[in-house]
């Protein structure tokens, strides 16, 4: 018999086929950084092309009513990571800005319960390869918050010292880590997709045969754009020219004429990945999510009004793509509400974890809203700017406050654009929806929980 079963382990080694367990599903989620509502080619850009994503879209689903939680960085992040929102967790702004700045000593607090700890519970291997922006203190970094393996850089790559407002802000030079080791300062910017991606690649062929989580929140399109050599096919000598700098500094203006190129890398990365998972034959077991932290600065919003910073729909309802084939139906647009924060619970669904029990989560299962079996659980949903709560949306109406009084009301199925105000004609809407509000920020007072400090916070340095 031991010849006959080293045999079989050779044959399924051979044919790419995977050991993992069909109850523990792998998960991957590609999170971009100022990506629009439409600066997806299957979204209706035309300004880009991102073929593999559309690809993507065909086999698996079109989200069009996806948002993140914030419309900035740090605050959007924490949501995805904890399931909740920014304001629960103290986590809407950074100590002295809108979000975490370098040797901040603000941080995501160890005590909160991120995704990857939910799934290492039940054995997932676990990487960020990326943009982390939820602390560069060591305590604050993704390997003390539940990730094996870290790669990338601690905030945006603009937290650096040619940041147009340098002369406010400061910064020291840029850090790029390893776990929890500075092994570079102002890294080559143009190859981090690149080296993001190859990381990536390696970790899913390292991890074949069990089950594993992969983040690659990828720093681009965020300003300023950087594209690798190779995928400045269509850029004129004259911008070639105009980004070769002798002091070393950036031109921010002429690098936002790289967007299609830069989004076009981004196609090209999210490829290989699925590529690899197919040539390992991890694709019937990989739930494989497509988003972005926040609206656009540089590119697109699409239909939507608003963009990075807004709560219009423009700053938070992402372009999202999903697949998951045989379990996720191929070549369907789902309209239904659902968030970032649902990721936390709907992945321990799949993968048999427990959540906490002792703290409030804003996120939901919604597995059977992503195989069209049922509508989203969401009862309202509610946008918030730093720590302004500026509006909700509750099934297809969306209402705007300032300070508290109602200001626009919209009906999000006929007006995606927000820009009929029905204020005014639809009083019991209006209440109904300030009701959402008020128990909201009631909950909220009652139910949140700090982020974390540390004395003596420093930038990092190698």
């Amino acid at each position: 018999m031991k010849p006959l079963f080293a045999a079989i382990v050779s044959m399924l080694l051979l044919t790419g086929l995977s050991a993992q367990s069909a109850d523990h599903p792998n998960f991957v989620v590609i999170f971009t950084d100022d990506q629009g509502y439409g600066d997806l080619s299957c979204f209706g850009g035309k300004h880009v092309s991102t073929p593999r994503i559309d690809r993507m879209a065909k086999e698996g689903a079109k989200l069009t009513s996806f948002y993140v939680a914030a419309p900035v960085c740090t605050p959007s992040r924490a949501a995805l990571m904890t399931g909740c929102y920014p304001t629960r967790i103290d986590m809407a702004t950074g100590s002295k800005f809108g979000v975490l700045l370098s040797g901040d000593p603000k941080g995501l607090n160890p005590k909160e319960v991120t995704i990857a700890e939910v799934l290492k519970s039940v054995g997932y291997k676990t990487a960020i390869y990326g943009k982390w922006h939820l602390g560069d203190q060591p305590e604050f970094l993704p390997t003390r918050q539940g990730f094996d393996e870290f790669f990338g850089i601690p905030y945006s790559h603009d937290i650096h010292p040619f940041h147009p407002r340098q002369s406010h802000f400061q910064f020291p030079p840029l850090a790029l880590l390893e776990n929890e080791t500075v092994t570079e300062m102002d890294p080559n910017a143009d190859y981090l997709t690149k080296r993001i991606t190859e990381h990536a690649v390696s970790f899913i062929e390292r991890n074949k045969n069990e089950p594993f989580f992969l983040y690659v929140p990828h720093p681009i399109p965020h300003k300023p754009l950087h594209v690798a050599p190779p995928f400045m096919k269509g850029v004129t000598k004259e911008i070639t020219e105009k980004l070769k700098l002798e002091d070393g500094s950036v031109d921010y203006k002429t690098r936002d004429r790289l967007f299609r190129q830069a989004i076009n890398e981004i196609d090209w990365s999210v490829g290989r990945i699925l590529d690899t998972l197919k040539k390992h034959g991890l694709d019937d077991n990989t739930m494989v999510i497509f988003t972005s932290d926040n609206g656009p600065a540089i590119g697109s919003a699409g239909p939507l009004k608003g963009r990075k910073g807004s709560t219009f729909e423009g700053g938070m309802r992402e372009a999202t793509v999903i697949r998951w084939p045989g379990k996720i139906p191929a070549g369907k647009t789902n309209p239904e509400l659902m968030t970032t924060m649902d990721l936390l619970p709907t992945f321990a669904k799949l993968a048999g974890a427990k959540l906490p029990n002792d703290r409030v989560i804003d996120g939901k299962d919604v597995w059977p809203v992503l195989t069209g079996k049922a509508s989203t659980p969401h009862e309202a949903f509610f946008y918030h700017s730093r720590t302004n709560l500026n509006a909700v949306r509750s099934g297809n109406w969306k209402l705007h406050v300032n300070k508290g009084k109602p200001t626009q009301l919209y009906n999000l199925e006929t007006d995606i654009g927000e820009k009929q105000n029905v204020l005014k004609a639809n009083p019991d809407i209006v209440r109904r929806l300030q009701n959402h509000l008020q128990t909201f920020t009631n909950d909220i007072s009652k139910n949140s929980r700090p982020a974390a400090f540390v004395e003596n916070a420093k930038p990092l340095s190698k």
